[in-house]
C-alpha cells in the first residue's frame, strides 16, 4: 500500500505496501500493551501514542484534513465511527505489541485493522511515518465511510492520498515511471486489477498501477471523475457498483488512449 522510496529495504509487496487487514474478530477490545504518554482527537481519529505527540500535531492536523478531501474528492460521506489510532516511540516496542495481540499477522510497518467495531491503524514513529498513516488512514477513512471498497481502488486510493497534499498532482514516486510507460503504450487494464481478490495477489508494480488509473481519473478525464464519484456512490446506497472498467468504457469511449495520453503530456512542473 505504499511507495518505493526509504521502504525498499523489504521486498515490495511487504514495503510498502503497507497491507490492509481486515480481520472479522468478535469484539472490539483492542488491549493497550504500551503507557499511552499522549492521547489526542483529531477528526474521527483518537490517537493514542507512547511519547508525546507535540511536534506530530501538524501531522495530526493533515489526518483531519485527509478525512476532508476524500469527502470532497470522492464523494464519499464523512466516517460515522471513530477510528483508533496506536502510534509507538519504536519499531521494537510495535513489534512487541504486533507479537503478543497479533502474531499471526505478516509483519508490516503500519497496518490498518478492522475488527468487529471501528478500524484501527497502528504505527511506529519513523521516517516515513506520515507516508505511513496517511495511507493507512485513508483506508481507514474508506472502510468507516463505505460497506466494501474493491480492493484495487482500496490500495489505489491510498497511494494516492499518502503522498502530502502539495505532491498529489506531480509528486507521487510512481509518475516518472508511469510517464515512462506511456510513452511504449504500456498499461495495465482495470479489468485485470479488478480480478485481484486478496493481497497476496498484488506486487510492487500492480500498486503503481491502481495509483495510475486513480491519478488519471481525478485529473485526466472529467468523466472518469464523476463516474468514480459515481461508483462510490453507488457503493455506499448498497447497490451493486458492477465493474468500474465497463462503466468507464460507456461513460468516456476510448479510455485506455486517453490514459496513456494523460501520462504522456503530464510534465510535473518546474
Amino acid at each position: 500500500m505504499t511507495t518505493p522510496d526509504a521502504r525498499q529495504s523489504a521486498p515490495p509487496l511487504c514495503r510498502l505496501v503497507l497491507a490492509t487487514v481486515l480481520l472479522s474478530l468478535a469484539g472490539n477490545a483492542l488491549s493497550p500493551a504500551a503507557d499511552w504518554v499522549d492521547v489526542r482527537v483529531t477528526g474521527p481519529f483518537v490517537c493514542r501514542a507512547s511519547f508525546p505527540l507535540q511536534a506530530y500535531e501538524p501531522l495530526l492536523d493533515d489526518l483531519a484534513a485527509l478525512q476532508e478531501d476524500l469527502v470532497r474528492v470522492l464523494g464519499i460521506p464523512e466516517a460515522e465511527e471513530r477510528i483508533e489510532l496506536y502510534l509507538f516511540r519504536s519499531e521494537g516496542e510495535y513489534r512487541r505489541y504486533l507479537q503478543e495481540f497479533f502474531s499471526d499477522l505478516p509483519y508490516r510497518r503500519a497496518l490498518y485493522i478492522k475488527r468487529g467495531g471501528p478500524g484501527t491503524v497502528l504505527a511506529f514513529d519513523s521516517r516515513q511515518l506520515a507516508v505511513d498513516l496517511r495511507h493507512e488512514c485513508t483506508h481507514a477513512l474508506l472502510h468507516a465511510a463505505l460497506p466494501m471498497v474493491p480492493l484495487w481502488l482500496d490500495e489505489g486510493l491510498a497511494e494516492f492520498f499518502e503522498v502530502a497534499p502539495a505532491r498529489r498532482a506531480y509528486g507521487s514516486p510512481h509518475l516518472s515511471r508511469v510517464r515512462w510507460n506511456a510513452r511504449f503504450g504500456v498499461k495495465a487494464a482495470i479489468g485485470e486489477l479488478e480480478k485481484k481478490a486478496s493481497v497476496e495477489e498484488m506486487r510492487g508494480p500492480e500498486y503503481r498501477d491502481y495509483w495510475a488509473w486513480v491519478h488519471f481519473m481525478l485529473y485526466g478525464s472529467p468523466e472518469g471523475h464523476a463516474e468514480l464519484v459515481l461508483f462510490l456512490r453507488d457503493i455506499a446506497s448498497g447497490a451493486p457498483p458492477g465493474s468500474l472498467e465497463l462503466r468507464l468504457m460507456r461513460r468516456a469511449p476510448g479510455i485506455d488512449r486517453k490514459y496513456l495520453a494523460h501520462f504522456r503530456e503530464w510534465t510535473p512542473r518546474r
